[in-house]
């Protein structure tokens, strides 16, 4: 009887390991994921700060008074990057709304100086930040189903009580820069 109450405590035993072991590895895979997912957007981010050197060039040729316009640009890029080094989606959100703001700005000049909507460097660099911008729609798209997985993990049980122990804390969502 009483090594059917050892063999017992240990299977008890052994399955709590097991279980403690299957959820630490989900929480892990399932922070690390987002991680990947987050690092998804800087490189969009990254292509995309990338793309405005070549537009403030173009622009320069044809609007050299528009100084003030291409210094805000370039602001805003450096704002971006130092953004994309960091940590926290609340600083890559507000970046990337101040560098929307300043290439919207570049991209309405076009509408000031018909030569330059015209030119093709100008419009294929248009074309190239449209398609940055819908990669950059999928890859916030994705960050946040990889954030919603590990906060729904984190609060459903059996999960949630493995939580703290591996380090998984909850992800705040990407919103999109208004």
């Amino acid at each position: 009887m009483v090594t059917l109450l050892l063999v017992l405590a240990l299977v008890a035993a052994v399955a709590v390991l097991a279980g403690f072991v299957v959820g630490y590895n989900k929480l892990r895979t399932a922070d690390v994921r987002a991680d990947e997912a987050l690092g998804g957007i800087d490189v969009q981010l990254t292509r995309r700060a990338a793309l405005i050197p070549g537009l403030v060039h173009v622009v320069q040729s044809f609007a050299t008074h528009e100084k003030a316009v291409l210094q805000h640009v370039a602001d805003a890029q450096a704002a971006l990057t130092a953004a994309t080094a960091g940590k926290s989606v609340a600083q890559r959100t507000n970046a990337e709304h101040q560098f929307d703001t300043a290439v919207g700005q570049v991209l309405a000049l076009g509408t000031t100086y018909p030569q330059l909507n015209s030119s093709a460097n100008f419009l294929n660099l248009q074309q190239n930040l449209a398609d940055t911008e819908d990669k950059l729609a999928f890859a916030r798209q994705y960050y946040n189903d990889a954030a919603a997985t590990v906060n729904r993990l984190r609060s459903t049980i059996p999960w949630m009580f493995v939580a703290g122990m591996a380090g998984v804390g909850e992800r705040e969502f990407y919103q999109v820069p208004k």
